[in-house]
């Protein structure tokens, strides 16, 4: 089945939703039945949360779409109010298999940024003790990033769009924040052994990246031309 969950962003943090749309389409029911029924039902929805909404245009002369987003509790709890059919319990099975898995994977991600952050602070604190220049945690990062998944931390935030305020390791996969926790606790092994950065780059250039991820860049006003 298609994909029924989803996260506005790859922040770990945010809550799974799904859409009237989507439950529309997968349990084969017209999509104004489904907001009829999120009206009618707002209060019971509202107890698991604010009902969220996008508006979709419609092309040529259509009005707008609203579709609902809800979350696990608010979409369990709607299905019921829909008629038993076959095609509505289908689906409610895959839609709890999907919020289950997607915050199971929360979860993953969750416990190794959490490590991942004893691990952080092994690596500073290996280059304080070296007495390096401040520059060198930049300097570091970027080669951490760079060796262990391919782009550097200025690249990711810019493709994910990460807030200056936010934190670009909550934006990480479980693969990518895996290596990034490896390649940080090679570096403060490394450092604290003396050796100097340009000593600890070949060393991790010729051990190649540990997980290549893609990135889709955002197109610039240029490019888009």
């Amino acid at each position: 089945m298609n994909e029924l969950v989803f996260l506005e962003s790859d922040n770990m943090n945010e809550e799974p939703f799904t859409t009237s749309r989507i439950i529309a389409d997968h349990a084969e029911v017209a999509h104004h039945s489904v907001t009829r029924l999120i009206r009618d039902y707002a209060k019971d929805l509202e107890e698991f949360g604010i009902i969220g909404f996008e508006i979709h245009k419609l092309d040529g002369r259509g009005r707008p779409r609203k579709i609902y987003r809800l979350n696990e509790e608010q979409a369990t709890l709607l299905i019921t109010y829909l008629d038993n059919t076959e095609p509505v319990r289908a689906f409610k099975k895959e839609l709890v298999k999907q919020f289950f898995a997607m915050k199971h994977e929360q979860l993953s991600r969750q416990a190794l940024r959490s490590a991942g952050k004893q691990v952080r602070v092994s690596m500073t604190d290996a280059i304080k003790k070296a007495d390096l220049s401040p520059h060198f945690y930049k300097h570091y990062t970027n080669l951490c990033y760079k060796s262990a998944i391919g782009f550097n931390a200025t690249q990711i935030k810019k493709a994910r769009n990460v807030a200056r305020n936010s934190s670009l390791m909550d934006y990480l996969s479980k693969e990518e924040l895996e290596a990034i926790n490896e390649r940080e606790s090679q570096i403060a092994t490394m450092v604290t052994l003396g050796m100097s950065y340009d000593q600890i780059k070949a060393v991790l250039e010729n051990n190649g990246v540990i997980y290549q991820t893609t990135l889709k860049m955002p197109v610039s006003e240029k490019e888009a031309v």
